[in-house]
């Protein structure tokens, strides 16, 4: 919402009063003196060629506007096993959604939307979330139960999404302490969505039914560096499986934050790692906001059954207000309604988040609940740029305002209006209490929007349609024969290599330790200059061009192999390198050819340095001020590049010039 001066000058103050100081100078014991907790869980797509219950191929996506149908669904909540009903069910059926699948016939089959039972469950997939589950240390199940788990939003067709427990308790390590694991389950993936606009959200259907696995931890990270080493730590890991996908999506963390006196908060798919410090930090200065509104209000209002919003239905003209979104709303013949919050003044103002106030979670929770897109709503602390004061009066009046109230003003259709007025006295009574729990969504700025309420343990239930499966010993132990080498293993093993550190996190990430420890092994390069090609030109290159096809990092190994073979200097390799990454199906003799290469003897190279010496003072002029090493160098790169060490050639030419200079 935009904000006038007076809106500014109270978001600013409430922002100091709350405390709020950025992250990256933020001490740890500030997160000990807010009681900073935070969980992970840790979603990890498996790489199999088919889906978890239904053998449709796995990894294989459409683009949005190529499908073959579309269905459309509408959700309703069911009873619990225990005879109640889950709350975020309640809230999604609230929103009155037509729910639309976009199905195409190459990755979609009548399970994923829920016109047959599910397949026995991919035994591939299994193997993989045991072996995970080995790596981990977990305690496997003796049999795996699977079960439903409710999700309303439409993001899976059936209501529900399979999921079962394949591990429990275990421990990764940090740097200063070990982290404890809840649980590893295995459970398929949802739909992606494709738009969600008023009463009408929009799903594909081709990533619904692949496995993931399920890394939940317990809440023992105090930090959010900690909570960031952590989710690094279970990323590295699962890649060093070999046996998960890699790339957008295939990878997201849902992040649990509370302090004290607040409540746990879902931060809901968190695609990228490194936004959880600043997400995790922002969170817990949201939550000590909401219980400075909540003292406020307390102490303003003893008794909040004595608390009761108005609204009204704005009855005078508004026919000269030139803010567009109410003057498109008028036009369409929606209503304009005004709601008057007793003793709220400078409650909707509040800091709550960079950018963000009180009122914003009001207006999301508007769209998200009563559909009203944003913008769509303005408040008495933002009032001035949309309504005259002839017009603010005229409100007053209507609403019968006293001086410490706040007032909002939406716009609505008519079957709207209803669920409108309840979202927004629903939120103001939750501040009441503090802060509200629910999941919200990530955004890259570090900042975070409602996206539903939190769900409860009502959503869990057997599933009638699969059978309990033995994992019996023999099994488990079989597929423990073959595990990769430990994380902490690699981590010692990269030092020992004296791999520079900022090379850690994209060997690892990449789970390119094998691949650095094959070429070591079987070319008798060094593992260090493998590491920083790999972590330091590769990845500058992988920052500068797109390929057709992604870059198979085996074709590092096969690059080396041909450089040794051609007797080349390594020097080459900075030139080889962007070529092979955006061809990677060209052959090594036709990536020379297009470089121009020429063999040359090293003989031949080194008596040029002599004539170059003797040009040098020739060609020397005021316009051309170069020290005689860089011009002799610059000649006898392109064929020097290759066919001599570089530093070789360096040394030479300085040795030259240094035995009688140049004249």
């Amino acid at each position: 919402m935009a904000k006038d001066f007076n809106a500014e000058k109270n978001y600013q103050t409430s922002k100091q009063k709350v405390g709020y100081t950025a992250r990256n100078i933020t001490p740890p014991k500030t997160y000990k003196e807010l009681g900073f907790m935070s969980g992970l869980e840790v979603h990890q797509q498996l790489k199999t060629q088919e889906k978890l219950f239904c053998r449709c191929p796995a990894g294989l996506f459409n683009k949005f506007d190529d499908y073959d149908a579309e269905l459309i669904r509408h959700m309703r909540p069911t009873l619990s096993e225990m005879g109640t009903y889950d709350g975020t069910a309640l809230m999604e059926f609230r929103t009155r959604k037509n729910i639309i699948y976009r199905i195409n016939n190459d990755t979609t089959c009548t399970y994923d939307v829920d016109d047959t039972p599910p397949f026995p469950i991919n035994r591939e997939a299994l193997d993989y979330a045991i072996q995970i589950a080995l790596i981990l240390k977990l305690n496997i199940v003796g049999e795996l139960h699977i079960t439903r788990k409710q999700y309303l939003d439409g993001s899976i067709p059936t209501g529900f999404q399979r999921t079962a427990i394949i591990g429990i308790e275990g421990v990764i390590p940090l740097k200063k302490k070990k982290i404890r694991i809840i649980q590893l389950s295995i459970e398929e993936d949802s739909c992606r969505e494709v738009s969600d606009i008023g009463h009408e959200r929009t799903y594909q259907t081709d990533r619904l039914g692949i496995p993931l696995i399920e890394t939940v931890t317990y809440p023992d990270m105090i930090t959010p560096d900690e909570v960031l080493e952590a989710a690094q730590y279970i990323r590295f890991l699962n890649r060093s499986s070999g046996k998960v996908r890699v790339g957008i999506g295939a990878g997201r963390e849902d992040v649990n934050v509370s302090i004290n006196g607040g409540t746990r908060i879902e931060i809901k798919g968190v695609s990228h790692n490194k936004w959880i410090p600043e997400l995790t930090h922002n969170e817990a200065f949201r939550q000590k906001a909401l219980l400075m509104i909540k003292d406020i209000l307390n102490k303003r209002i003893p008794d909040i059954n004595k608390w009761n919003p108005t609204f009204k239905n704005v009855d005078f003209d508004v026919s000269d207000i030139g803010y567009e979104p109410i003057k498109n709303a008028m036009n369409n013949g929606w209503k304009l309604v005004a709601c008057n919050l007793p003793d709220f003044k400078g409650i909707l103002s509040h800091f709550l988040q960079p950018g963000k106030t009180f009122a914003d979670e009001i207006e999301n929770r508007l769209k998200v609940i009563a559909c009203l897109e944003k913008p769509n709503c303005v408040h008495s602390e933002d009032m001035n740029h949309v309504f005259s004061e002839s017009l603010l009066k005229q409100r007053s009046k209507l609403l019968k305002c006293k001086a410490d109230d706040a007032q909002i003003v939406f716009w609505a259709l008519d079957e709207d209006v209803q669920t409108a007025c309840e979202t927004i006295e629903e939120r103001c009574r939750m501040a009441f209490d503090g802060v509200p729990n629910e999941t919200r969504k990530a955004f890259k700025d570090g900042t975070t929007i409602f996206e539903r309420v939190l769900p409860g343990a009502d959503r869990m239930y057997p599933d009638t349609d699969s059978a309990p499966i033995p994992i019996e010993d023999k099994y488990i132990k079989d597929l423990g024969k073959d595990l990769p080498v430990d994380l902490n293993i690699r981590f010692k093993q990269l030092k020992k290599w004296q791999v520079p550190e900022d090379c850690f996190h994209y060997i690892l990430r990449n789970n390119l330790a094998p691949e650095i420890e094959r070429i070591n092994k079987d070319l008798k390069i060094d593992p260090k200059y493998v590491a920083t090609t790999f972590a330091h030109t590769l990845k500058h290159i992988e920052g500068q061009f797109i390929p057709d096809v992604p870059f198979p990092y085996s074709k590092i190994y096969d690059m080396f192999k041909f450089i040794l073979e051609k007797k080349l200097s390594f020097d080459i390799v900075k030139s080889i390198l962007p070529i092979i990454y955006l061809y990677s199906q060209m052959d090594f003799e036709s990536v020379l050819n297009s470089l121009e290469f020429e063999k040359y003897k090293k003989e031949t190279i080194l008596k040029n340095v002599g004539s170059l010496k003797t040009m040098f003072p020739k060609i020397i002029n005021s316009k051309n001020p170069l020290a005689p090493e860089k011009w002799i160098m610059g000649n006898l790169r392109p064929i020097a590049l290759g066919n001599i060490p570089l530093r070789e050639l360096n040394k030479f030419v300085r040795e030259s010039l240094s035995d009688g200079g140049v004249k």
